[in-house]
């Protein structure tokens, strides 16, 4: 007779079952056929006498039970893994898979040459780097580690501050040769502006804040692009007018390639944060990942 499952596996297997979406998905996760990732599910649907699972499409949904039980489970599992850490001596030595999330100019120029870095000295750690334009739900368990710009509204996961990063107005001499600067956020209107088209912000509407007033100007963009890449390097070729982060513009700025106007009014700031859920605070992965980008923000200016 074959030993049951014990509640710690179950946990786990339904973690996985839930990040991957599928019972295949899963099934080749964990090297198993697909018939015994199911037979496994309702053996745990049977054990705790409830439904888990909507089966109704190709797609695996889970049910009000279902949401409860990975809720709490994902709870234990990361208790049992920060104690296993501190009984193995394994904060000193992390071990385990770390995925990453980040914006995908941020990710390529600031975060992948970080995590090379951190491989080099941690190297049992497994790390997965995702880079996308829209960052992932806050509460998604897709990833360990987000990193983003703005301070999250979510009070649901926790986060550390990077590096403080501003907003920017530029464009190339070029440019303003031949259509002069704005001295004022309305003169926005009768310029060209690059609108890069990311996140929740409200596109075409660039906010201020001068003298304790804000100000919203609705832009006229011939170009509008969801890369901020993309949109600089309009810039650079004197298309127009771009709103972008210190940190990516900041060499251009320094290089005279760009030039930053409207400097006497203030921009949405933009901070770097790396967020991650309240079950990873005492992970040793995550904070000795999060220590390693706090030193390098820390000791590097926007631009180097």
């Amino acid at each position: 007779m074959s030993t049951p499952a014990s509640p710690p596996s179950e946990m786990a297997f339904f973690s996985l079952l839930a990040r991957a979406g599928s019972l295949s998905a899963a099934a080749r996760e964990e090297g198993i056929s697909t018939a015994a990732a199911s037979k496994r599910l309702s053996q745990l649907e049977a054990r705790l006498g409830v439904q888990l699972v909507s089966r109704t499409t190709r797609r695996l949904h889970l049910t009000m039970e279902g949401e409860t039980y990975l809720e709490q489970a994902r709870r234990i599992l990361a208790d049992i893994e920060a104690m296993e850490q501190q009984l193995a001596g394994m904060r000193r030595q992390p071990q385990g898979l770390l995925r990453v999330n980040a914006t995908l100019g941020f990710g390529r120029s600031h975060i992948a040459p970080l995590i090379a870095g951190f491989s080099r000295e941690y190297p049992q750690v497994q790390v997965q780097l995702q880079l996308s334009v829209q960052p992932p739900p806050l509460v998604d368990d897709s990833f360990d580690i987000c990193i983003r710009f703005g301070e999250p509204p979510d009070a649901r996961v926790l986060a550390t501050r990077l590096a403080p990063n501003r907003r920017l107005l530029c464009a190339a001499p070029r440019y303003l040769a031949q259509h002069g600067a704005p001295q004022t956020p309305a003169q926005l209107r009768h310029h060209d502006c690059i609108d890069i088209r990311q996140g929740d912000d409200a596109y075409g509407i660039w906010r201020f804040a001068h003298g304790g007033r804000t100000e919203s100007v609705r832009l006229r963009s011939r170009l509008s692009t969801n890369d901020g890449e993309i949109a600089v390097n309009w810039a650079l070729a004197g298309l127009g007018i771009v709103m972008r982060a210190e940190w990516d513009i900041a060499r251009y700025l320094q290089s005279g390639r760009l030039v930053q106007v409207l400097q006497d009014y203030s921009t949405p700031m933009a901070d770097i944060y790396a967020v991650y859920p309240q079950r990873h605070q005492h992970t040793s992965r995550v904070q000795k990942f999060i220590a390693h980008l706090t030193r390098h923000f820390g000791a590097v200016q926007p631009g180097r």
